[in-house]
């Protein structure tokens, strides 16, 4: 079968382009620009144009043409794909195909699931159970990937909500790590959210089973809001202390949410009948994710720091990405390059985002990245971000602002100091500077 992907360059739509390739199908694709994914894939064997999307791209001999949730409905490579009668999913459908094909255990919530969902890929592949896993990040233990073809029944996805895309997933096992205020933009509201997961968990079959966080207010809400669910319902708490110590003793990775985390994945083991021996070693195993408090240790003239990468774009992972950062590294300084991900979400958040930031030393933020085809119009700048958190500091401490990323690597160059802790943080294009200012450093 001859495989198009529009949008190939998305870390979920790549795992999916990287799951035929490995299953031995033709698979090409686009994506407006080139990065560290679309190459990878190129490596594999997928054939990929980067740039303006072109009907042309689209061939007559293509089976199926898969496509982000990011294409317009005019994109001319999908227009063309319907001219040409061709088969087209979104890739929540495509996926959704997947997971009617496995025995599919599905990692959900506001936060946490490529963490988890890693977590969970890895008790598999320990357990011996050789599972496909399909998941938003890199995980080295995978080669790199954020895919691995497994020859089981089992099937690990990360299963997010945005646009109700997880209405098309129909796994036996569901992880529900957290639940609150997100993609305000697509929702509007709260009870939008509760009714969409809900409706989401319906989807578990009479056996199946789902795991649910007992510390999160609103996941407790929305179990008393199921009356006579016909699957089970196994709970996991911070308060369990016997399980707590004992993940606490095993995991590499800082921070009282990844504890959390672990506990989901603990009974995703109990649940599949998973030793405790087993399930332990195996979270030993995970060092942390791409962008997921990725440490990079670093040198600038001779003088040695730590630069951490993370994906983090909502206030409450900024908070625990700080809360762990200040647990692992105690008295260092911890400068926060920040850059905030879509207008709206930072214009609904905003008192939120001010509060989020506290556990940092110096704080430095980057003009918000828009996202396209999601914005209704610049309504809010980091630079009122940035007057909100000095006002909320007192000027106690440095608070700074930088439209250009230039500017903030050379300002970075100036103030890091030996032992200092950098975290570069966001789901835009802040990725770069991190890429940057490591290449730049190496140089030096």
């Amino acid at each position: 079968m001859k495989i198009y992907f529009i949008g190939i360059g998305g870390i979920g739509v790549s795992a999916l382009a990287r799951y035929y390739l490995k299953k031995g199908h033709g698979v090409s694709g686009s994506d407006l620009i080139a990065t560290e994914i679309t190459k990878a894939l190129k490596k594999e064997g997928a054939k990929i144009s980067i740039g303006k999307h072109k009907a042309s791209n689209v061939k007559k001999d293509t089976n199926l043409v898969i496509y982000t949730f990011a294409a317009p409905k005019e994109n001319p490579e999908l227009r063309e794909a319907r001219k040409l009668k061709i088969k087209t999913k979104t890739y929540p459908e495509a996926l959704g195909d997947l997971t009617k094909k496995y025995f599919t255990i599905a990692i959900s919530g506001t936060h946490g699931k490529s963490t988890t969902s890693s977590m969970a890929g890895i008790l598999l592949k320990e357990a011996g159970l050789d599972p496909t896993v399909l998941i938003g990040t890199k995980l080295k233990e995978f080669g790199d990937s954020n895919c691995r073809v497994g020859k089981s029944r089992y099937l690990v996805i990360e299963a997010d909500e945005y646009g109700s895309a997880f209405l098309n997933y129909w796994p036996k096992i569901i992880a529900l790590t957290t639940l609150e205020k997100e993609h305000l933009d697509y929702f509007k509201n709260e009870k939008n959210i509760f009714n969409v997961f809900k409706k989401y968990i319906s989807h578990l079959p009479k056996d199946g089973v789902l795991i649910a966080n007992k510390d999160d207010e609103n996941i407790s809400k929305l179990k008393s809001h199921i009356a006579n669910p016909k699957f089970k319902i196994k709970n996991y708490s911070l308060k369990q202390k016997s399980d707590v110590v004992k993940v606490k003793k095993t995991l590499k990775v800082p921070g009282i949410h990844n504890i959390s985390n672990a506990l989901a994945v603990l009974n995703i083991a109990r649940t599949l009948g998973i030793s405790e021996k087993i399930t332990l070693k195996a979270l030993s195993k995970y060092k942390g994710a791409w962008r997921r408090f990725e440490i990079i240790p670093s040198k600038i003239n001779n003088t040695s720091y730590t630069l951490i990468s993370d994906y983090g774009h909502h206030p409450t992972e900024i908070k625990a990405t700080l809360q762990a950062a200040r647990e692992k590294y105690k008295k260092k300084r911890i400068i926060l390059v920040y850059q905030p991900h879509q207008y709206q979400r930072t214009k609904l958040l905003f008192k939120d985002f001010v509060k989020s930031f506290d556990e940092a030393d110096y704080l430095i933020l980057n003009e918000i990245y828009g996202v396209a085809g999601r914005e209704k119009g610049n309504l809010v700048s980091s630079k009122n971000l940035t007057e909100a958190v000095n006002k909320r500091w007192r000027k106690g401490k440095p608070v700074e602002f930088f439209k250009n990323q230039g500017d903030i690597l050379k300002k970075l160059s100036k103030i890091i100091k030996k032992g200092d802790i950098l975290i570069v943080m966001g789901a835009g294009d802040i990725y770069n500077l991190t890429l940057k200012f490591t290449k730049n450093l190496k140089k030096k």
